[in-house]
């Protein structure tokens, strides 16, 4: 179809709504939007695949805007096409409580797939959504029955592909082939890179004007099956400004004269603001109702499959509705003790939960950074998810080798998330999850159910040392709204985390594991531990409440023992091994676990800040750990029986000349609902 002068006018159009919205926030980025608006045409009126009426349709094509910052380009894009992004959401750019926020949000604004911003992570997480699609294809197509054939289409600029994140999340994309992921990039030029990376790589040199050249690129990009593909498009940043062409049109709201300027240019009256002709508004109408029609097809599609397969159209629907497999709980592994058990390390026993409940958690997919040895992650029998064409496993395998890429690995799981059809997990050692610091945070501000398996969790590490013993992560992570973080102390609170994490609908988490091994606990359930914390020890007119975590809480179980023994002192316990969850408990619960009257100590070789919302006195590592065997590390930092009690008997001195001791958690903030 030819495109015609009302194509040119929605394009104008998309830049006029760009700089005026950006104008009256007087902030944001007017260079992308009125560099990128042709190709944003084209993309939406020609290629893309979208219902406005139903932003979530399941076999949709997934767009990521990567270079978030040009997010106007993205607002103007969905309230033209239909989405409810109204005219005043657009006239609120930028403002409190807005559908359009500086940068895009999933679960936020319709039509947002994923939130992007902090750049690389968008085209990181458009290589997750093409290898969800993948795998769903792999999984669930049947005979000419493809109820997935989508494909993620992503805009990137090129400061995106300066960052390291991008390069790891491409560079895996081209080995596993991903001919369903299509990029364009502006600016830089990458493409001989992106050749050595695997990928089909195009050019169009006017993308500015050649609206048929960008269309064929893009028809192009979709025919290449067996490769991701880019598209290095020639565009000037700021097109139509005073400003083309310059590093002074990125970043700021144009003047005045400018934006009049540009929209007489442009043919638009230069004194209206936020104008849109009805041409604009017919073009995209009509791209709408073509939208809606193929969802229609699809929906009948869908239904001869469920009737032909019914048990994949199901299982399909469970997994959208992000439902867990009926009694899938009952296969989580729990632990009675015994003098006889043997000390395990906790990465073995996530190691028994993960080969427990694979079977019958389908959808749980993921792998590690080339640590699956050490990480304990691939459960027996697991296909790679890999290209059919390598010979190394399918799109259907469940267990990806990411290679040394925690980078991409963290912002990769976010968009295998976002897809709808797969709960990702991913392993490394706990220190490597701060190498994905940005793209855990990104996990939680969109709320996405992704789960690390972060081994080797303190100086138990050993004697790798201090470049690999984690002593400020959990801080960190902790400190993270919406991140569950888990320290287990035992099979049963193995057990507890992965339910906990399995079970999230809108929750990340990190579960923290030792590479040492841990003496069998008496006292500790799975019930017990699904609250976050629970006293393990209790007793009646305690002197002392010792609360720990991880590898930590048996030192306390064995530290209780030596006080009763040697200085008459009566002590509880208490293990703590995920504060977040601890913390959504009802406050006479937390009470009951951390009660008034009996001062408390914290125990964990880790650093301490954080704990002091949770007990009077803190024993932890405020300084970097050392190499050396584990048991000689924990000795001379006097992470010892001996070591606890001194500081123990400290506590419980120090805090009897206190009248009233009023528990850590009975704070004004909690008593009036203030927090």
């Amino acid at each position: 179809m030819a495109y015609t002068h009302d194509d040119q006018l929605a394009i104008n159009t998309i830049r006029t709504l760009a700089v005026d919205a950006i104008a009256k926030a007087k902030s944001g980025h007017p260079g992308a939007p009125l560099g990128m608006a042709p190709v944003a045409h084209v993309l939406f009126s020609r290629i893309l695949k979208f219902n406005p009426k139903n932003p979530q349709w399941l076999n949709r094509d997934r767009f990521v805007l990567s270079n978030g910052h040009g997010c106007m380009l993205l607002y103007g894009m969905l309230h033209l096409a239909g989405y409810a992004v109204s005219m005043e959401d657009i006239q609120h750019f930028r403002q409190i409580d807005s559908l359009t926020p500086g940068h895009p949000e999933a679960n936020h604004t319709p039509g947002v797939e994923v939130t992007t911003g902090p750049l690389g992570q968008g085209i990181a997480k458009a290589v997750g959504l093409a290898m969800a699609e993948a795998h769903s294809a792999a999984v669930f197509n049947k005979g000419n029955l493809d109820v997935f054939s989508n494909y993620t289409y992503c805009f990137v600029g090129d400061g995106c592909l300066m960052e390291g994140v991008a390069s790891e999340a491409c560079s895996l994309a081209g080995h596993l082939q991903l001919g369903c992921l299509i990029v364009v990039t502006f600016c830089e030029d990458v493409l001989k890179r992106y050749e050595a990376y695997g990928w089909h790589t195009q050019t169009v040199a006017d993308g500015n004007n050649d609206l048929p050249g960008i269309e064929a690129a893009l028809r192009t990009a979709q025919k290449e099956t067996s490769k991701p593909s880019i598209i290095a498009l020639k565009t000037t940043i700021g097109y139509g400004s005073l400003l083309q062409g310059t590093s002074a049109v990125h970043g700021a709201a144009l003047q005045a004269d400018d934006i009049a300027q540009l929209k007489a240019k442009f043919g638009f009256d230069p004194h209206a603001s936020f104008a849109v002709p009805q041409q604009a508004y017919d073009l995209y109408k009509a791209v709408a109702v073509h939208g809606a029609k193929a969802e229609e097809a699809w929906a009948t599609l869908f239904e001869n499959y469920a009737a032909r397969y019914a048990r994949e159209a199901a299982d399909i629907k469970r997994r959208v509705a992000k439902e867990l497999p009926a009694g899938w709980e009952t296969h989580l592994p729990s632990f009675t003790p015994s003098a006889s058990a043997p000390a395990v390390a906790s990465r073995k026993m996530s190691e028994n939960v993960l080969a427990a409940v694979a079977d019958v958690v389908p959808e749980l997919v993921g792998g590690s950074a080339d640590l699956t040895t050490p990480n304990l992650t691939r459960w027996k029998d697991a296909v790679d998810f890999q290209a059919p064409a390598s010979g190394l496993g399918s799109y259907a395998g469940r267990y990806i080798r990411y290679g040394v890429r925690e980078h991409a690995m963290g912002a990769i799981m976010n968009g295998l998330g976002a897809y709808g059809t797969i709960l990702p997990f991913a392993g490394t050692f706990l220190i490597f999850v701060s190498y994905a610091a940005p793209a855990v945070r990104l996990s939680a501000l969109s709320c996405v159910r992704a789960i690390w398996v972060a081994t080797h969790d303190s100086i138990g590490q050993g004697e790798d040392g201090a470049t690999h013993q984690p002593i400020e992560t959990l801080a960190h992570f902790r400190a993270l709204p919406n991140c569950m973080v888990w320290r287990p102390a035992d099979a049963n609170e193995t057990s507890a985390a992965y339910a906990a994490a399995l079970s999230a609908r809108k929750t990340p988490s990190i579960i923290v594991l030792t590479r040492q091994d841990l003496p069998p606990l008496a006292g500790t359930a799975l019930s017990k531990a699904s609250k976050g914390g629970y006293v393990l020890l209790e007793a009646d007119k305690a002197d002392l409440t010792l609360v720990s975590t991880g590898s930590e809480v048996a030192l306390c179980v064995d530290t209780a023992a030596y006080l009763s023994d040697k200085h008459g002192l009566v002590v509880r316990i208490v293990s703590l091994p995920c504060f977040d969850v601890f913390d959504r408990q009802p406050r006479d619960y937390k009470l009951q676990v951390l009660p008034d009257g009996i001062p408390s100590l914290s125990v964990e070789v880790l650093a301490t800040n954080g704990w002091e919302r949770y007990t009077h006195e803190q024993f932890g590592l405020d300084r970097f750990g050392a190499s050396a065997p584990y048991k000689d590390l924990y000795k001379k930092f006097d992470f010892t029986v001996q070591g606890v009690a001194k500081r123990a008997l400290a506590t419980v001195d120090f805090w009897k000349k206190m009248p009233g001791i009023v528990s850590p958690v009975n704070r004004a903030f909690n008593q009036n609902n203030l927090i």
